[in-house]
């Protein structure tokens, strides 16, 4: 397995293994790997002749100083985890070469970006479709494997990728959760061990929310306060929002929108973002299952 830093390096490769007729399947990770990013390794082998994964801390997403310098950043595990997982390549360029003096690009996310995690996070996802079009052209994949864990970002990566004619398949695989319904997060080793057991009130609060859903006069308003409710009731937790939203437009639904009137022909997830001290986590799923 190869460790490359550098992308014009990166590209050389990906030329070479394309001139032999191998597809690239790419997985784009921040690091600090875990069992959902062998996941999607996984996903990506399925789909290709060779696997490259991306190893990089995008500071142009953080919106929290804070947040980026406390992220977990075990480089040498990580490359470990990806050469006996059968990877071909980790790319791990730094921010230097990521965004070397006079860098002034940007990709412009449209309205997909405006909803949900967006107006709390201003730039945050104008910084996410810059830094993964930077590594699309060093990688040149054919596919791209990403998590649904983080369903917005996969929503408005697909966009761009198919409005800029990338000719990528961009694939959203499963959340991996933990036993205990947790989804497995890099964030997650952050958490005190009292924090990670009051931690599975995320996933139960969508329990909660999706069991509230069924319920023939449900509005998306009693839907949402299911979940709150069950968040409100750990006292390290601290919800931040919890909405339903339309799977293909990311439309989110005003609280007295009836699910059975306005959800028809429609699919529905649910999403939240809870706080835990300075821990924020993110998890959704769909609401019939």
């Amino acid at each position: 397995m190869l460790t490359i830093t550098d992308p014009s390096d990166m590209r050389v490769w990906s030329n070479r293994a394309a001139s032999t007729g191998r597809t690239i399947g790419f997985v784009p990770t921040m690091g600090a790997l875990h069992e959902g990013h062998l996941a999607l390794i996984a996903e990506a082998a399925e789909r290709c002749d060779a696997v490259v994964v991306s190893i990089f801390v995008n500071p142009l997403q953080f919106n929290e100083t804070t947040d980026f310098d406390s992220y977990p950043r075990p480089i040498d595990d990580d490359i470990a985890v990806c050469s006996a997982a059968g990877v071909s390549a980790v790319y791990a360029p730094t921010a230097r070469a990521m965004y070397p003096e006079g860098f002034q690009t940007r990709v412009v996310p449209g309205a997909l970006a405006d909803r949900m995690e967006g107006p709390g996070r201003p730039g945050h996802f104008e910084g996410v479709v810059t830094v993964v079009a930077k590594l699309f052209g060093a990688v040149r994949p054919d596919a791209a494997i990403f998590g649904q864990k983080d369903f917005q970002q996969l929503a408005i990566v697909t966009a761009m990728a198919a409005d800029l004619d990338m000719g990528i398949e961009i694939v959203g695989h499963p959340i991996v959760r933990e036993p205990d319904g947790l989804a497995m997060s890099s964030r997650n080793v952050r958490l005190t061990p009292t924090q990670r057991s009051a931690a599975v009130c995320v996933p139960r609060s969508l329990d909660a929310a999706i069991s509230a859903a069924g319920h023939v006069d449900a509005t998306a308003g009693s839907v949402t306060g299911a979940a709150a409710q069950v968040i409100a009731a750990e006292p390290l937790a601290r919800l931040e929002y919890s909405t339903v939203f339309d799977a293909d437009t990311l439309e989110e639904f005003n609280s007295d929108d009836s699910l059975r009137q306005s959800g028809a022909d429609r699919v529905l997830r649910i999403a939240t973002a809870v706080w835990f001290d300075d821990v924020r986590l993110i998890d959704n799923r769909p609401l019939a299952e």
